[in-house]
């Protein structure tokens, strides 16, 4: 699985494919210097129960930490990984 974060002014993406396919998408807004608020999850019907999403996260996760962001997810995945994921709570606003 190849994901790559891509961040055009205000808006910012991290997309995820498999052999050239698009397998999940995840959107965030940069509203501030200090963090982003992930606001769209989005994972492909043959890619559903993969762990996609949950990839596309920790990708961001990295990010945020490379450059010291904090993560606002207001996204309902996002969110609930948050919940449920202790190893990424260093980055939660």
């Amino acid at each position: 699985m190849e994901i790559e974060i891509r961040e055009r002014e205000s808006k910012g993406f991290a997309i995820a494919r498999e052999d050239g396919k698009k397998a999940g998408m995840m959107t965030y807004s940069i509203p501030g210097s200090d963090f982003i608020i992930v606001d769209h999850t989005e994972v492909e019907e043959a890619f559903k129960g993969k762990g996609v999403g949950k990839q596309i996260l920790y990708k961001i996760v990295e990010m945020a930490r490379e450059k010291n962001l904090k993560i606002l997810p207001l996204c309902p995945f996002a969110n609930a990984m948050f919940k449920k994921l202790n190893d990424i709570q260093d980055v939660l606003k």
